[in-house]
């Protein structure tokens, strides 16, 4: 794939407001994965907490990367041979020579990033880097969830084609919050795949046709609860929904426990040292948890440096990378400390909290409801 699939192009599409499933999904389809482990895998197993943790970096580096939104969708209905066709071509750089480069990353470039990040993976097992093959993982595991969210690779994203306004986050993130443990999830038999991209453009394909399921029960369930913010909505749109996005949250675990295999195996399958191990659960320098998330009022901001004297700064960006307020600046010695963020002339939406030292930075997607 060229390097100009990771230019910077402006006018990206809307549907970069929109962060697929959620934290709370991605870390069920991370964490899920590992239960299709065959036994040859059981040194992934050590996995299964750091695949949590960093299910959703490829969400904060939207903030700070502005190549990165375009990985996490597309819409792929805007493509005349996919409507006719029901394909579009799995090679980025015909695809680019056929439509132009700005309207390819103004669509989405879901299944080719994915695509990408597994060659990424397969690499980095061949040079044995354990640590940077987990985070890759946890990168790879987000597309695969995003390419199982039917409302990531549809023009029809948010439900404004339909009068459905802000029916994404209704069902990504506010259904799967109160019924996310209502998921369950035992494990499958995984094979080699032996052609990955046209794997990856198969289910985006298959979950492509549950974009009218996910609108049709938002219907029913406001319908029914004369409203889309109560409970009563929340239950009926689970209700209507359960089946297919069950169905959904399993198959993007057991995809990404088979790509897992397959880059593993297509390294030769090496074997993890006890230095790798250790090197992979050493503790990060700082640590930031926010909550509750989402919120109304206000956030608690809980933060943790581990070195004395580190300068250090704690802001807040919108979604576009914006400065929305600096909350701290300066230096701090090792130790926990915590914050109250209450926005104030902020409209209600996705933002990003990020701490960052001279060594480091980490940072956590909030959504602010009013």
């Amino acid at each position: 794939m060229r390097k100009s699939l990771f230019l910077i192009v402006s006018a990206i599409g809307l549907s970069i407001l929109f962060i697929s499933w959620g934290a709370t999904g991605h870390k069920k389809i991370s964490l899920n994965c590992t239960l299709s482990f065959n036994q040859a895998m059981n040194q992934f197993l050590v996995w299964g907490d750091s695949l949590q943790i960093h299910s959703s970096d490829a969400d904060d580096r939207k903030s700070t990367d502005p190549n990165e939104a375009p990985k996490h969708y597309i819409d792929i209905d805007n493509y005349s041979e996919f409507n006719l066709y029901h394909h579009i071509s799995q090679n980025y750089d015909s695809l680019v020579a056929l439509h132009g480069l700005s309207y390819v990353i103004q669509q989405g470039i879901l299944p080719y990033a994915t695509k990408t990040t597994f060659d990424t993976l397969v690499a980095c097992f061949q040079r044995l880097d354990w640590r940077k093959a987990m985070l890759t993982t946890s990168d790879l595991g987000h597309y695969v969830g995003d390419g199982h969210m039917p409302l990531h690779i549809t023009n029809n994203y948010d439900g404004s084609l339909t009068n459905q306004n802000g029916v994404h986050s209704r069902y990504e993130s506010t259904m799967i919050d109160a019924h996310v443990n209502d998921i369950i999830y035992t494990g499958d038999t995984i094979s080699f795949i032996t052609n990955v991209s046209q794997y990856i453009f198969n289910y985006i394909y298959i979950n492509h046709t549950y974009v009218d399921s996910v609108l049709q029960a938002d219907v029913y369930a406001k319908q029914l609860a004369g409203n889309t913010y109560s409970t009563a909505y929340t239950n009926a749109l689970w209700d209507k929904s359960k089946g297919f996005t069950t169905m959904l949250f399993k198959n993007a675990s057991h995809a990404l426990a088979e790509l897992l295999y397959t880059a593993w195996v297509t390294a030769g399958s090496p074997s993890m040292t006890p230095q790798s191990v250790q090197q992979l659960n050493n503790p990060s320098k700082i640590k930031l948890h926010c909550t509750p998330n989402p919120f109304i009022n206000s956030i608690k901001i809980e933060y943790t440096l581990l070195n004395n004297n580190d300068n250090i700064s704690l802001d807040v960006k919108d979604i576009k990378g914006n400065k929305v307020e600096m909350l701290f600046t300066g230096k701090k010695l090792a130790g926990t400390y915590q914050l109250l963020w209450q926005p104030k002339g902020v409209k209600e939406g996705v933002y990003f909290i990020t701490l960052k030292t001279d060594n480091t930075s980490v940072s956590q997607k909030v959504v602010y409801n009013k």
